[in-house]
């Protein structure tokens, strides 16, 4: 089992909407790095919910690969904010998954907070320039978020 984190804009699609639904596709994706993560993708990974461009994002819940990599249906909507005129039915460019809801954390994971752990300094989401909305997660790195999340963040 692989481990990965995948970011969100919360007014976008919080954790609340998949808790809600259930499960759902990770359309819209628009980066040849971040599509061949999720090609990588088996059933039953895990992923770490993240929630970004918030004033504390964080990582807030836990989800599971349901469905493994096949293609956005957004690519094709004529129009659409993530249609791309390449893509053909027969010869997809753009591909998804499908995570469902595990659970949420016991206390979100900060982005503050991670940055502050000497053991994540290697983590793909804490690295500049890192924008990827889903990205890999060591086990390792996966291990010390659970711990973090199991703990109070000290109050400062």
């Amino acid at each position: 089992m692989r481990h990965w984190l995948f970011k969100s804009e919360p007014d976008t699609y919080a954790w609340d909407d998949l808790v809600r639904e259930g499960r759902t596709g990770w359309s819209g994706v628009r980066n040849y790095q971040a599509r061949n993560a999720m090609v990588e993708m088996k059933l039953d990974d895990l992923g770490f919910f993240y929630h970004s461009s918030i004033a504390e994002p964080a990582v807030v819940g836990i989800c599971r690969v349901v469905a493994t990599a096949h293609p956005d249906p957004t690519q094709f909507e004529r129009g659409g904010e993530y249609y791309d005129g390449r893509a053909k039915a027969d010869k997809p460019i753009w591909l998804m998954v499908d995570v469902a809801p595990v659970e949420a954390l016991a206390h979100p994971v900060t982005l503050k907070r991670m940055r502050a752990e000497p053991r994540l300094v290697g983590m793909a989401l804490l690295r500049r320039g890192q924008r990827l909305s889903v990205q890999s997660v060591t086990p390792q790195e996966w291990r010390i978020v659970l711990e973090l999340a199991a703990t109070v963040p000290a109050l400062r």
